[in-house]
């Protein structure tokens, strides 16, 4: 397989390219260095902030897996409130059927 030629540089905006071309003279490599090199930042930059909302989400995954049952749920007393004004709810509901039919 012959060597890969080097990257197509088109710009439509003559004055990005321009811009992109003075960065580039400024660090002192080429244009085509100067693109891969802040792609690769910024594909880096990416993965690092997955990696970071990966490792907090398996934080809180494993304190919640290591807590006590109560623990884990501070709010069961209001759940099981929430449960029991349902099944009111309903018990009202079908004697309301009830009474209309």
């Amino acid at each position: 397989m012959s060597e890969s030629k080097a990257m197509n540089l088109r710009f439509p905006d003559p004055e990005q390219r321009a811009a992109i071309a003075a960065a580039a003279r400024q660090a002192g490599v080429s244009m085509q260095e100067y693109i891969l090199s802040a792609a690769y930042d910024r594909a880096t930059a990416v993965e690092r902030r997955f990696l970071e909302g990966f490792r907090e989400s398996m934080a809180r995954s494993g304190a919640a897996f290591a807590a006590e049952p109560g623990d884990a749920d501070p709010s069961a007393e209001r759940r099981a409130a929430e449960l029991a004004a349902r099944r009111e709810v309903e018990q009202h509901e079908r004697q309301g059927r009830g009474d209309a039919a």
